[in-house]
């Protein structure tokens, strides 16, 4: 059971692997080999978030505690305080992909001459 969910996890992180070295196609040929473990890693922190999602949707994010015998309390889930902290480290890559995608130029609109005909009024 547990290789069949490792399996499922392992084909979603190669599915997204796959959409995003597409969309990140643009990259010269010098970049792309820099960004493949950018990539691999971007996909990884995608899917595991999203089960960290589910999860704590599922559970809540707080847990109930038990210190010594009589001492009960609640805190943040360790699952609120992973998905924190991989949404920080996922946005950084994320940033560092598209910071690497070249910039298109802004094409200048033609002139039409509305512009010229109301500043002359």
């Amino acid at each position: 059971m547990k290789n069949d969910l490792k399996t499922e996890k392992e084909e979603r992180i190669e599915q997204k692997r796959a959409e995003l070295t597409k969309q990140f196609s643009k990259l010269d040929k010098g970049h792309k080999k820099v960004v493949t473990s950018l990539i691999k890693n971007a996909a990884f922190m995608i899917i595991t978030l999203e089960d960290l999602q589910d999860s704590i949707n599922l559970n809540g994010v707080v847990s109930e505690y038990q210190n010594g015998e009589n001492q009960w309390g609640t805190k943040k889930s360790p699952e609120v305080e992973i998905y924190n902290t991989m949404i920080k480290n996922h946005m950084t890559i994320m940033k560092q992909l598209t910071d690497l995608l070249p910039k298109e130029e802004v094409q200048k609109e033609q002139d039409d001459g509305f512009e010229s005909f109301v500043m002359d009024r």
